[in-house]
């Protein structure tokens, strides 16, 4: 009999990583009878406290300020003393209310909101992805939430947003400190951006969060002031450490303040959910995501799943709604074949609404072309 394991991402806008999973393996049952085994994962960003929950975590609810401030129900996945928090669900583009991007104003708040929750509560490991986040804050409100005051030239707690930090005179972390005393923190973060610059927080990422040519140039002139009244306070200038311009600068934030470890998403992920340790005995494993693109092959979670699995040999095929990616790309990427909802329905509209059905008839391919020639299986 042989073994699979299925290891997918969200389909985002359509499925979770567990739905995925379910509906290919599902379709893999009409054909043949493998030993399935499902770790659903995810990259850092939205799905990664389901993808630890799916993994034994228990999820902990929290109520939280959104980006723009209003609270929004989220919560964090704990496991004896680790944590894990997720940007994408209190601070991200998703809870911005009407989807209306506020590029000047958003804040990373609720991030630390969540944080401090799960250090009151007693962890002392927290990890944290930071992937989809609607704010360029440099991780301003992520750490006033923590306990650092951020004051203007009164005395006066600042304003949330990043526009808000042109005005900073003093930061005070006494009691940021306080608070995460034995604490480790480690980010997930897939990018090398510093804080500032061409390559900054706010001219590669503010434009997504709906900053124009204005905004970016005050953006990008506020975090510069951020971090030097930081610098001074701590001695130390990260902004031009690699991750430092990760979540609109919330990487800097958790360098600078923090003393975090910032770390490849998937690569954090697999660890967290046990990936490699059930990775053993796989004869075949299954990956995907909603779009197979150049994206991908940069971080995202098929490709450290494929890169994880080649390693030993294991042969990986994937799943994904569509894929712009030539085969000879995919299969540098570690994946022998790609199958895509779009081979089947043409209609990219009906290959978000109808995805499960559609995948448990690519489950069905897959066993077709990859079970039953091993000689492990019966139909």
């Amino acid at each position: 009999m042989a073994t699979v394991l299925v290891a997918p991402d969200k389909f985002k806008g359509s499925l979770t990583a567990e739905e995925v999973a379910r509906a290919v393996v599902t379709g893999l049952r009409r054909v043949a009878e493998p030993e399935v085994v499902v770790v659903p994962v995810a990259d850092g960003g939205d799905g990664t406290v389901a993808a630890a929950v799916a993994a034994g975590f228990t999820a902990v609810p929290v109520t939280a300020s959104g980006p723009t401030g209003e609270p929004v129900r989220t919560a964090y996945a704990r496991k004896g003393a680790v944590a894990v928090v997720e940007m994408a669900d209190v601070s991200g583009l998703v809870r911005l209310p009407g989807g209306v991007r506020r590029a000047l104003t958003a804040t990373s708040r609720g991030l630390g909101e969540v944080m401090a929750a799960a250090v009151d509560a007693g962890c002392t490991d927290v990890v944290v992805g930071i992937g989809g986040s609607a704010s360029t804050d440099g991780g301003a409100g992520m750490i006033a939430a923590l306990g650092a005051r951020l004051l203007d030239a009164e005395g006066e707690q600042l304003g949330g947003g990043g526009v808000a930090l042109s005005a900073l005179a003093t930061v005070e972390l006494d009691e940021l400190r306080e608070r995460l005393r034995g604490v480790t923190v480690t980010v997930a973060c897939d990018v090398d951006n510093p804080l500032t610059g061409p390559r900054g927080a706010a001219a590669v990422y503010g434009p997504q969060k709906g900053a124009d040519t204005g905004d970016v140039a005050l953006l990008d002139a506020a975090l510069g002031h951020f971090a030097d009244v930081l610098t001074r306070e701590t001695g130390q200038d990260v902004r031009d450490q690699a991750g430092a311009g990760a979540a609109g600068g919330v990487g800097y934030a958790a360098l600078a303040v923090l003393g975090a470890a910032l770390c490849p998403g998937i690569e954090l992920v697999l660890d967290l959910v046990g990936f490699h340790a059930r990775l053993a005995g796989a004869d075949l494993v299954i990956t995907g995501e909603g779009s197979l693109d150049e994206q991908t092959l940069h971080g995202k979670a098929p490709a450290g799943v494929a890169a994880a699995a080649s390693a030993k040999g294991i042969p990986v095929v994937a799943v994904c709604g569509r894929t712009t990616l030539e085969p000879r790309r995919i299969r540098a990427a570690g994946i022998t074949t790609a199958y895509a909802l779009t081979d089947l329905e043409p209609d990219v509209e009906r290959c978000m609404t109808e995805a499960a059905p559609l995948l448990e008839r690519l489950g069905e391919r897959i066993a077709a072309e990859h079970l039953q020639p091993l000689g492990r299986t019966s139909a």
